[in-house]
Formats: C-alpha cells, sequence, structure tokens
C-alpha cells in the first residue's frame, strides 16, 4: 500500500530523506493538477521555515544549488539552473531557491498561482468526509466541502480585489462591499470566479470543474483567453473538462435544480437523476473511499432522493434502503452492487 501524502512525507521528499518508494509516491501525487495547490502552500511552509532560521556562518551555509540539482534529477529534468551569486543576506538564496524549486516541480501555470500567493496567507484544508466554515476578513464566509483547501490573506488591501484561491469544493456567501470591491475566487482548473454580492458553489475534482450560481451574478473567465468568459444568471451552472492541466474545455453550460450541488453544505446528499457511477465519483471524492461498482450496467442506473451524509456509516445504510444497493465496506474500499432480490 502507497504511504499517504502529508506534509511530513512532502518535506522528506524536499530535503531528499524519503526512500525510494516514498519520493516514487510523492512524485505521482505531484503529477496530479488537483494536488498542486496543497503542495504549494507545502512550499511555502517549508521556505518560509528555513527563512526564520538563524543566519549560520557562510561557510556553513546550505548548498543550495546541489538540493535544487537533486530535485531536478529526482524529478527527471535534468540539470538545475544555476543561482545568481548572492549579495545580500542567506535569505535572499533561500527565496532565490524557493522560487526555483516551486517552479521545478509545480510547472508554469502552477508557478504563476505560488507567486500570487497572497502574504501572510491563511490556509484551511479539510479531511475527507469533513465539512468546516471559514469566515473571510470582509464578513463572508465558505463552507468547505471534504477534502478541500482554501487559502486567503489576512486582509486585503484597500482597492484590491477580494482574492480567495480554491482546490476542492466550496460553498461562498459573499457580502457586498460600498465600493464594489471585486471578489474573486481562484481555481487550478483553469478558470476564475469574480463576483460582487452572491451565493455560489465551486468545485474542482480530478479534471472537472464546475460553478453553480444560486442568487446573484457570477463571472467566470479563463486562463485560456480563447475561452469568452461567461455570465452566469441565478440557477445557472458551467462545467469544464481538462484537455490537459489549465486548459479547460466547457462541457455544460445550462439552467439546473440547484439543490443537488449546494446541498452537502446542509448535511444532505441530494441526487437527482444521477448515475451511479456519478455517485461513486462523489464518494471517492469527499470521503476518500476507492468505490468499486460491480457491474457496468450498474453504473448506468440513475437514483433519484436525498440521503444524509453527516455520518458515512448512516450514508452508506441510506444509500442501501432508499436505491436498493448493497454497500460493503472493507477497509477504505467500498463495493457497490445490487441488493439481491428476495
Amino acid at each position: 500500500m502507497s504511504p499517504a501524502i502529508t506534509q511530513e512525507l512532502f518535506t522528506a521528499y524536499v530535503q531528499g530523506t524519503a526512500s525510494a518508494a516514498e519520493a516514487a509516491t510523492v512524485r505521482a501525487w505531484l503529477a496530479q493538477p488537483a494536488n498542486q495547490l496543497l503542495a504549494q502552500y507545502w512550499m511555502g511552509l517549508h521556505w518560509e521555515e528555513l527563512a526564520a532560521q538563524p543566519a549560520a556562518p557562510s561557510a556553513d551555509a546550505p548548498d543550495y544549488e546541489a538540493l535544487l540539482t537533486r530535485l531536478h534529477r529526482q524529478l527527471d529534468l535534468g540539470q538545475a539552473p544555476r543561482l545568481p551569486v548572492a549579495t545580500a543576506a542567506p535569505t535572499w538564496r533561500r527565496w532565490a531557491a524557493a522560487a526555483a524549486v516551486a517552479g521545478t516541480v509545480l510547472g508554469g501555470g502552477s508557478w504563476w498561482l505560488y507567486s500570487q500567493r497572497p502574504a501572510p496567507a491563511q490556509q484551511v484544508a479539510t479531511a475527507y468526509g469533513q465539512t468546516r466554515t471559514v469566515q473571510l476578513p470582509d464578513g463572508s464566509s465558505v463552507m468547505l466541502n471534504g477534502h478541500s483547501t482554501l487559502r486567503y490573506p489576512a486582509a486585503w488591501a484597500t482597492g484590491k480585489p477580494r482574492e480567495v484561491w480554491l482546490d476542492g469544493e466550496g460553498y461562498f456567501s459573499v457580502q457586498h462591499q460600498a465600493d464594489n470591491q471585486r471578489f474573486v475566487v481562484h481555481t487550478t482548473a483553469g478558470f476564475n470566479v469574480e463576483v460582487l454580492g452572491t451565493k455560489f458553489t465551486v468545485s474542482r475534482r480530478r479534471d472537472q470543474g464546475r460553478v453553480v450560481l444560486l442568487s446573484g451574478k457570477v463571472r467566470v473567465s479563463f486562463d485560456d483567453r480563447q475561452h469568452p468568459d461567461v455570465l452566469l444568471k441565478p440557477g445557472e451552472l458551467v462545467e469544464t473538462r481538462e484537455i490537459k492541466p489549465a486548459q479547460p474545455v466547457v462541457t455544460a453550460y445550462r439552467t439546473v435544480h440547484t439543490a443537488p450541488y449546494a446541498s452537502w453544505k446542509d448535511a444532505q446528499l441530494v441526487l437527482d437523476e444521477t448515475t451511479i457511477a456519478e455517485l461513486a465519483a462523489r464518494l471517492q471524492d469527499t470521503y476518500g473511499l476507492e468505490v468499486v461498482v460491480a457491474t457496468p450496467e450498474l453504473n448506468r442506473r440513475r437514483v433519484t432522493g436525498t440521503v444524509p451524509v453527516r455520518d458515512l456509516a448512516v450514508l452508506l445504510q441510506s444509500l442501501e434502503e432508499t436505491f436498493h444497493l448493497q454497500a460493503l465496506r472493507q477497509g477504505n474500499r467500498l463495493t457497490l452492487t445490487e441488493q439481491p432480490t428476495k
């Protein structure tokens, strides 16, 4: 079984102290665009810790060029670029190395996100199956669904947009400001969401992104400027799928019944002609389960109904009773089959 990716394991990989198996697992994890926001945050913490350490005599200073070279080799990127000769305090070399390493590990598009990271940054992450409400400095609030991460500054500068960075799924309730200060949600799905005062959900799971507007107005803009902006009205949805990282293609733009997309904030799972395959993906993304659907025919079956999600055991029991399924859980593996006929 592959080790779980934790901040400690990630730091060990950056420092070169992880085992070969652990390093391979981290590299595979880094290759997934959905993990890059958290990786950026951990990278920032690591270099901030180095920057806070007392300056050592120059003879004992860490060899950052050697560190970068090793990281490049770990990622099969060849020789690392040489850092400029340090003429300032050792902190400069630490941050120069941080920039080069972040760019190496996270790639061009994600490096833009990292370089725009607010300072100082607040970060909130939820575990699988956990929800959490975050109060923002302007009075807005964000409820995070399971396995999600939100970053935001401690305060926003006057005249500047209110910006947050989301990976996973969040329900936003944004407070309008008297000066019409913009509120922007950045995602790793290749699009941003700009609002003035509204309620909406944003989701970025696997290679899919989605925005559903409950009230107010939002503008969805894309990193790829060949895609025109999309203005949503209440009850409208826009979905994207990545053809490659940070290059989304709009796959849906339509009016929807919003309850299935925001019901998780009320500890409910609302399904509306949802396929079992879609249900399985939702269980995997929210609870971290490995979900196996026993037969292809069951994948295509559609279900409609509402079940509680506050407790996973109760959720699985409700799925069995409501939709005539058999949900067999063994550790982290969940198998869904048709309920045997009596």
